[in-house]
Formats: C-alpha cells, sequence, structure tokens
C-alpha cells in the first residue's frame, strides 16, 4: 500500500499562519507529524497551533525571522534539544513588497525579497542537515511558483527569487541524496492567499490571470497541501530534485 503516514515524525513549516503554510501544517499533522509552525511574530501561530490540538495533533510554535541566520540557528539548537530529530522541512515562507515593473524597484524591495524568499531557505537547509541526517535523513519540500518558470507581470523580482529557489532545490537534492535527504519544490500557480491579494483586489487583473487558466479559476490553498503530503511522505521516496506543478494547466 503506498505509505503517507508520517507518524513520529517532526515537521517544519515556516510562513505557517496563514494561506498556503497553515494548511499544509494542518494537513501534515493530520497525517502524523509533529509540527514546528514558524513564522516572525509567535502570537500569528497561536490560532493554527490550536487547531492542530483541538483536532488531537501535536505542535509548537517558534519566533523564527528566516532573513535572521543566528536566529535559524537558535531554532535548530531548540528543536535538537526538545525533540532530537528533524525529518521534514517545507520552505513556505515568502513575501514580494513590489508589486509594479521592474525599473521603480527599489534597493530595499530587492533585498528584502532576496533575504525572505532565497536566503532564508538556503540557510535553513544548510544549518538543519546536521540534525536531519542524524535522524536518518528526511524530506525537504521547498514552495516555489511557477513565476520560477515564467514571470509573473508586475512580479519580477519575486519571480527571480523563485526561479533561484528552483534551482537551489535541484542543487541540495544532488548534494543530499547521499545523506538521505530528499529535496523537491512545489510550484503553485495563482491561489487565494492574503499574500496574493494585490492580484484579486483588481478585478481586470484578477480576469485576465483566470483567463490564462484552462481549469478557469484560481486554486485554493487546500488544493496545495496533497502535493506536499506526498513529496514528504514515503509515497515519494524515489522522488528528489523535482518540481510538481499545481497551476490549474496555466504553464500548458
Amino acid at each position: 500500500m503506498v505509505d503517507f503516514s508520517l507518524n513520529g515524525k517532526v515537521a517544519l513549516i515556516t510562513g505557517a499562519s496563514r494561506g498556503i503554510g497553515e494548511v499544509v501544517a494542518l494537513t501534515l499533522a493530520e497525517y502524523g507529524a509533529h509540527c514546528i509552525l514558524v513564522s516572525r511574530k509567535i502570537d500569528a501561530l497561536k490560532s493554527v497551533e490550536d487547531k492542530i490540538k483541538t483536532a488531537g495533533g501535536g505542535a509548537d510554535s517558534i519566533a523564527c525571522n528566516m532573513g535572521n541566520i543566528r536566529q535559524i540557528e537558535g531554532m535548530m539548537e531548540q528543536i535538537g534539544e526538545r525533540f532530537g530529530r528533524l525529518n521534514i522541512i517545507v520552505n513556505n515562507a515568502a513575501t514580494n513588497p513590489h508589486f509594479g515593473n521592474m525599473v521603480s524597484v527599489d534597493e530595499g524591495a530587492w533585498d528584502k525579497t532576496h533575504e525572505v524568499n532565497l536566503k532564508g531557505p538556503f540557510f535553513l537547509i544548510q544549518k538543519a542537515i546536521p540534525l536531519m541526517e542524524a535522524s536518518g535523513g528526511g524530506a525537504i519540500v521547498n514552495v516555489a511558483s511557477i513565476n520560477g518558470i515564467s514571470p509573473g507581470a508586475n512580479q519580477a523580482v519575486y519571480s527571480i527569487t523563485k526561479a533561484a529557489v528552483i534551482l537551489m532545490t535541484k542543487s541540495y537534492a544532488r548534494e543530499l541524496a547521499p545523506k538521505n535527504i530528499r529535496v523537491n519544490a512545489l510550484l503553485p500557480g495563482l491561489t487565494k492567499t492574503k499574500f496574493a491579494g494585490a492580484l484579486f483586489e483588481d478585478d481586470a487583473i484578477y480576469a485576465q490571470a483566470v483567463k490564462n487558466i484552462p481549469l478557469g479559476r484560481a486554486a485554493q490553498p487546500e488544493e496545495m497541501a496533497g502535493a506536499v503530503l506526498y513529496l514528504v511522505s514515503a509515497a515519494s521516496s524515489f522522488t528528489t530534485g523535482s518540481c510538481i506543478i499545481c497551476d490549474g494547466g496555466r504553464l500548458i
């Protein structure tokens, strides 16, 4: 039988306070993982933690700025001391402070987008390797975007970082395979989250975006959880360095 069970696994999910991150955390907990919920502000995570515990699952919340390597190191120490293992990472935290053309991007927006979308996931994986290796291996999912393949209108810097996340995923997959650590990426298309709010606030922009999606609509966050569950479970034990595209056919 296909094994989707995560019983006994410890899973770290960044950007877990809402949207795709929240739904992924709820799903992994439902399948047996103890979820470590991560965001810059711990208060934003408490409602998700409560939902998991109410449903009978296990969860803890940790505040961590993913652009701060010292904080990432401190978080790894906490996880090692408390659980002694780390089996799953879902790098979901992301930002897009600039929605507009490339020539108007300022240095601050450029730096912030790269810090959260690329630097954070890169160093989180790097700092987690010893603990994951000591756990016998594990599975990592980096949430990229179809914008990493085909840049989104008015989202150039965001798209650039997501293209880098795709290549980072493949590079880490090659290097970490001997350690039994698999690394894959999820590439969502247009998904109805607060993060993508700018695309839903303008009816004309939204109508144009949906027009280019064969399924004729945006995704709900829940529609991303199954792909992540597959990638972090034993069901995908021979899958690494891959990108699962969930975009309603947008890139066809």
